[in-house]
């Protein structure tokens, strides 16, 4: 009964947004109300919990929403506010136009230029803005390149799985920390941990799913599929996975794409059929213009490195000056924020740097970063009613009380079926970071009700068994991504293909199945 009760508020926000269509803003207002009327009068009610005084229920409720509340806005929606800011200030420049360009300009081979535009190109995109751009831009640039609406849309849907985990600078795996250790406050060596075994248990799908876009791409071009996947794949895996170790969240995503779209510029000039000379000469860049073009992206990875694991001393300086501590009583919980230290404030100054070279002023930039502001303000509700309503859960005890539940059903082959709830989250919310808001501290609550309190070897790789079992959240995630309904409707609306959202789904469907017995398989062997 415990569990039913505190599982009703996942399955409220399913049945709104998947069965009434309700928008995820509403639905996640509707759910969030109902979740406090659970934990007030329901949970206490059969024991869930452990303080049953009035005056400690309504405590603990008001204050586990305050702290969702701060945990939203501290830094997770002023990250988000400033990657998207970062990519409208390009659109605004019309500097976008110079990278697409770049890009569709060196090749005739179409399985080489369609890899470079969705994992490549896109997974930069996620890496720095995240949300829908990795899916809606490579898309449109296939079809404009005379590409299939519907071959477009699958590819691009497929691209943007792997590199999601570390999307928006690395917001769903420093939320997913952040939710899973004590306080609310990861170290940093947690979140490396964490993010290493993010990388271990995505580790085939490195070459799976470049291998699966090149063959749809062509299916005769067998050796060239297994030769650029395996080039491509290893390239991205082992430049995600030491960043990941030694840096931590923030650059997997972005470094990592930046060595495939390297790697596979390399084949193509090795390997690949050379650009055909036409009447019309492909335009040559100068230096200056390559520079003026990338700008934005170059000020924010230089400020991420030299601010982050890169350079200590600064690292330091930056974590222990201007941060904002606040107790919260009631839920013993104490909210930390470095307004130094946090990848939104760089990410600003970079884009900010970037437009001024790019020629936008004051004045345009400022309205851009307030036309974006307003344009999230669903988002914004979205975010904060989802982080609240986890908070809540976790501080009434329902987590515990799903956890218990779900071991009680699955036993010990519950790590193989961890990355399908990561993967629901996913599909449900259409992202990688309200996904492990929604289950991250449940699946850190299943890995204590397992016993995994040690350390393990995990393929390779040592850390904690919790952490292990809390990464395959965003490992599962990274799937649902894939298959999202928000994710679908991206694509849809980028190839011009309205009303075609089922047909995209069953197609992708296959692949997500696949992605995700790929990842429990993973999880469990290394559990």
């Amino acid at each position: 009964m415990n569990a039913l009760i505190s599982i009703f508020p996942v399955i409220l926000l399913f049945v709104l947004m998947l069965g009434f269509k309700v928008k995820s803003h509403v639905s996640a207002l509707i759910t969030l109300a109902v979740t406090v009327a659970l934990a007030l009068w329901a949970a206490p009610a059969t024991g869930i919990t452990p303080a049953t005084a009035a005056e400690s229920i309504w405590g603990t409720v008001g204050f586990a929403i305050v702290e969702g509340v701060l945990k939203a806005f501290f830094p997770i929606l002023i990250i988000i506010l400033m990657a998207i800011f970062s990519y409208n200030v390009l659109v605004e420049s019309k500097q976008i136009e110079v990278i697409k360009d770049q890009f569709t300009s060196f090749t005739d081979d179409k399985g080489t230029l369609v890899l470079m535009m969705v994992w490549g190109f896109g997974g930069l995109l996620e890496g720095m803005a995240g949300f829908g751009t990795a899916v809606a831009i490579p898309a449109a640039i296939l079809i404009g390149l005379g590409f299939k609406p519907m071959f477009s849309a699958l590819v691009a849907l497929l691209g943007n799985t792997v590199a999601t985990g570390f999307g928006a600078v690395g917001v769903p795996v420093t939320t997913l920390c952040n939710e899973v250790s004590a306080g609310g406050a990861a170290s940093a060596e947690t979140i490396r941990e964490i993010s290493s075994f993010v990388i271990v248990q995505l580790s085939p799908l490195f070459f799976i799913i470049p291998f699966i876009i090149l063959t749809l791409t062509d299916r005769k071009a067998v050796w060239r599929n297994i030769t650029l996947s395996l080039w491509t794949g290893g390239v991205s895996l082992a430049v995600q996975y030491v960043c990941a170790r030694w840096l931590g969240a923030e650059t997997p995503a972005i470094l990592g794409s930046i060595a495939s779209i390297a790697a596979i510029a390399v084949y193509a000039k090795l390997f690949a059929p050379k650009k055909k000379t036409s009447d019309k000469k492909a335009r040559r860049y100068t230096a200056a213009e390559t520079f003026r073009a990338w700008s934005v992206y170059i000020f924010i990875l230089v400020l991420i490195l030299v601010t982050g694991a890169l350079c200590p001393p600064v690292e330091k300086f930056l974590k222990s000056n201007l941060v904002t501590t606040i107790s919260l009583p009631y839920i013993d919980s104490t909210f930390r924020f470095g307004w130094l230290s946090n990848a939104g404030l760089w990410l600003f100054v970079g884009s900010v740097a970037g437009g001024l070279v790019q020629g936008l002023g004051w004045r345009r930039l400022l309205a851009v970063l307030a036309r974006t502001t307003v344009n999230l303000r669903f988002t914004t509700v979205t975010i904060v009613s989802l982080i609240a309503l986890a908070s809540v859960m976790n501080h009434s005890g329902m987590i515990s009380a799903i956890a218990i539940g779900l071991v009680a059903v699955s036993g010990s082959f519950y790590p193989f079926f961890a990355p399908l709830i990561g993967a629901i989250g996913t599909f449900v919310t259409g992202s990688d970071t309200s996904s492990n808001i929604l289950f991250g501290k449940l699946q850190a609550s299943v890995a204590g009700q397992l016993g995994m309190s040690g350390q393990t070897s995990a393929l390779g790789v040592t850390g904690s068994e919790s952490n292990w079992l809390a990464a395959s959240n965003t490992t599962g995630a990274t799937g649902g991504k894939m298959i999202s309904p928000q994710s679908i409707a991206i694509a849809t609306a980028a190839c011009d293909m309205e009303g075609k959202d089922d047909t995209i789904l069953r197609k992708a469907i296959p692949y997500a199945l696949l992605y995700i017995l790929i990842a429990g398989t993973i999880v469990i062997l290394g559990s």
